[in-house]
């Protein structure tokens, strides 16, 4: 049976394979996607999947994905001091470059280079001219002390929200702190920001799609959030000897937080498909084939407790999720 639902994914940093493992469930199950939303890796696969990607593809596309590459510095990023360097010269150690390429040659197999490429239309709850699209990446804007949903929020800055690459959103999405190279976005005719990984205000926009209070919804929003439980080992902590190390524990603090997060909401308790991905760090770039095939098995079996039950928690259903948080 064909079911259709929205889709809201998590940042999760190198664990977007765990994302895609959940994924590959729903559509066993039937479910097709008529919008998706992300933040950073939650972005990228987001993206994949707004383009139409089927999700056996989409778990060849991350199970091969060569992390490494994704820390496309400078040859002195190498050492301590170059990366000290970097940060102080572009405000991140990586350019991100490499993320683009390789988003996009996925993204040309299946026609998508700007957002006019992935239209949302809705005969009978006509989506507003800002929001006819089928994907929306989330962003940080520093500058202004927001979250940006984009490619809505590019006509703010006299863009054309059509014309955008879908690349250049999610490389802005995925532009950790002091990792990546922040976006400045903006034209001499409007404003202009900075603008950072979308983790830092909201990692996981579930409300995105929702309708106005008082409307029934048509079809449910399923999120898929990559939070271990809160009295799960994390791991070896963060040594801090110097700023560098507390930078870099801060940083890693703050990221962390949110892939270990329960959400407090009911609603979005009811409707959010939580993967345990254990001990695995969002900026762990040397992910080894068992990492990986661990993450994927880990978001296949959070889908299937999902949709199916658990002796703790009520299997999905739609009509019962309409009847407790909607009516």
């Amino acid at each position: 049976m064909e079911r259709v639902a929205d889709l809201v994914l998590e940042g999760g940093g190198v664990k977007g394979i765990a994302l895609v493992g959940a994924i590959e469930v729903l559509e066993e199950r039937g479910y097709t996607f008529k919008r998706v939303a992300g933040t950073s890796d939650g972005a990228i696969v987001g993206a994949l999947v707004a383009a139409g990607i089927p999700a056996g593809k989409l778990v060849e596309i991350m199970s091969a994905v060569d992390y490494p590459a994704f820390r496309d510095g400078r040859w002195f990023t190498r050492y301590t001091a170059g990366k000290a360097i970097s940060i102080l010269a572009g405000n991140g150690i990586y350019r991100g470059d490499y993320l683009r390429t390789w988003l996009q040659s996925h993204l040309d197999e299946y026609g998508v280079k700007t957002f006019a490429d992935l239209p949302y239309a809705d005969a009978e709850r006509p989506p507003a001219p800002e929001r006819a699209f089928r994907l929306v990446v989330t962003a940080s804007d520093i500058s202004n002390g927001r979250l940006r949903y984009f490619p809505a929020d590019y006509g703010e800055f006299g863009f054309d929200r059509s014309g955008q690459s879908v690349v250049d959103a999610v490389r802005t999405s995925m532009s950790l702190p002091f990792f990546y190279r922040p976006v400045r976005l903006g034209s001499p005719s409007a404003q202009r920001a900075w603008l950072v990984d979308g983790g830092m205000l909201s990692n996981f926009p579930i409300g995105v799609f929702d309708v106005p209070s008082g409307t029934v919804p048509r079809w449910p929003t399923l999120g898929i959030k990559l939070s271990a439980l809160p009295d799960a080992s994390q791991g070896r902590g963060y040594p801090v000897t110097g700023p560098l190390s507390m930078g870099r524990a801060m940083l890693k603090t703050m990221t962390g937080f949110y892939d270990r997060m329960h959400i407090d909401s009911s609603d979005t308790r009811a409707r959010t498909i939580f993967v345990d991905t254990g001990t695995i760090r969002t900026t762990d770039f040397g992910l080894t084939r068992e990492d990986r095939e661990f993450l994927y098995r880990r978001g296949r079996a959070a889908a299937e407790n999902f949709l199916d039950g658990t002796p703790t928690r009520q299997a999905w259903d739609f009509d019962s999720y309409i009847a407790a948080h909607r009516m």
